[in-house]
């Protein structure tokens, strides 16, 4: 694979920016004029990171380079600082991660690469905080992905958060403070609990892939929302895996089942190389 490093001005984040994306490599035996010119188009993979993190996680701690070889996929990540993928009016001069995504980053990757843009060739996946705005962007723009996978996080119920996850909940108000208030995040874009609700009666929603471990601390709030989520007949797929915790040996794992649940286990067919 070709592994890129990009570093620009972001319009959206006010700062300089740095993402990597994989790239499917040329054969051998195939001439650069031939395999760069064939017009051809990949299927994309947007893939988040958690908390603390930043577009180089999924590099150095997994096996995802091998993974998007093996199925001829491009895979984009990104930098969301601990912005839980939402816009930040007031950090600093403007920190709008939301909004960057879809106007700005999308934009760049479909303009310089050969990357599809259509909604069956999007997959969009994360980890933990990752998960997070996974479930965030694909829940508010779901005709942009045909499929979603959220390892290791599930969206909160606001009443009795405080006392289901004390440790989550300081960061959750910080959430709230930053939307204007609990009114103004209940029923926003990053209530996702809410938006779960709606999807699930529109119909029209990717295909939506929830893993923990067992033996993650947010286990017992993902079978909190896994309940909520089948009663009111969102229809997921929800796998629970023995004897992990919230650690990268399980999210390399998972990435694999992602893959396998988004329909890419093999190279793409239509790959004239």
């Amino acid at each position: 694979m070709a592994l890129l490093h990009l570093n620009f001005e972001s319009q959206y984040l006010n700062n300089n920016h740095e993402i990597s994306v994989i790239l499917p490599d040329k054969p051998r035996g195939v001439s650069p004029a031939e395999f760069y010119g064939s017009g051809k188009k990949y299927k994309v993979l947007w893939l988040l990171h958690g908390t603390f993190g930043d577009h180089s996680d999924w590099i150095r701690k997994s096996n995802i380079e091998l993974y998007a070889c093996e199925k001829n996929l491009i895979v984009v990540m990104l930098s969301g600082l601990n912005a839980n993928y939402a816009n930040w009016k007031k950090f600093s001069i403007g920190y709008d991660m939301y909004d960057y995504l879809f106007d700005e980053l999308m934009p760049l990757i479909y303009g310089w690469f050969p990357a599809s843009p259509k909604r069956e060739d999007n997959f969009i996946a994360g980890l933990s905080m990752g998960g997070q705005g996974t479930c965030v962007y694909a829940f508010n723009h779901p005709e942009k992905f045909a499929g979603a996978a959220v390892l290791s996080y599930t969206p909160q119920e606001i009443e009795g958060l405080e006392e289901r996850e004390p440790r989550l909940y300081p960061r959750t108000v910080g959430q709230m403070e930053n939307a204007g208030g609990k009114e103004q995040f209940l029923g926003s874009y990053e209530d996702i609990w809410a938006l779960s609700d709606k999807i699930a009666q529109e119909g029209n929603y990717p295909k939506l892939y929830f893993t923990i471990g067992t033996d993650d601390f947010l286990y017992h709030s993902y079978l909190h929302y896994k309940e909520h989520a089948l009663s009111v007949g969102l229809k997921a797929t929800f796998e629970e895996v023995p004897g992990y915790h919230h650690e990268w040996r399980f999210w390399d794992l998972a990435i694999q089942k992602a893959l396998t649940f988004f329909g890419l286990d093999e190279k793409d067919a239509g790959n004239p190389f």
